[in-house]
């Protein structure tokens, strides 16, 4: 029975992937809730996708890299989302907390052969 309790503490650990992934998804989920209203558009799947890729990528980073890489990485692109929806945006006339005028943030952000 204690083996099964040290090897559950274990899995708790904070040095466990299992926490770098959580954290990933953390950071993504309070990012995804913050600026919903800007990021409406765009098909479930692709959302989706991108959440399970940014924890792909931090997971990864942290198991071949090192942790110190995946918080960078993590830091990095949080910082990068605070600064397009509190800088970027406002600079060009577009509220970054709901991205209105919204054919102004769609005609900036969306890619010219997307449809």
């Amino acid at each position: 029975m204690a083996g099964a309790l040290d090897m559950d503490m274990q899995s708790l650990s904070l040095d466990s992937l299992w926490f770098d992934a959580t954290l990933a998804a953390l950071l993504h989920g309070v990012n995804s809730t913050l600026f919903a209203a800007v990021h409406r558009d765009g098909p479930v799947l692709r959302r989706l996708a991108g959440l399970f890729g940014f924890v792909a990528l931090t997971v990864a980073l942290s198991a071949l890299a090192g942790r110190g890489w995946a918080l960078g990485f993590l830091a990095a692109s949080t910082a990068f989302v605070f600064y397009f929806h509190a800088v970027w945006l406002p600079n060009h006339g577009i509220n970054g907390w709901t991205g209105e005028p919204r054919e102004r943030f769609l005609s900036l952000t969306r890619r010219k052969n997307r449809a």
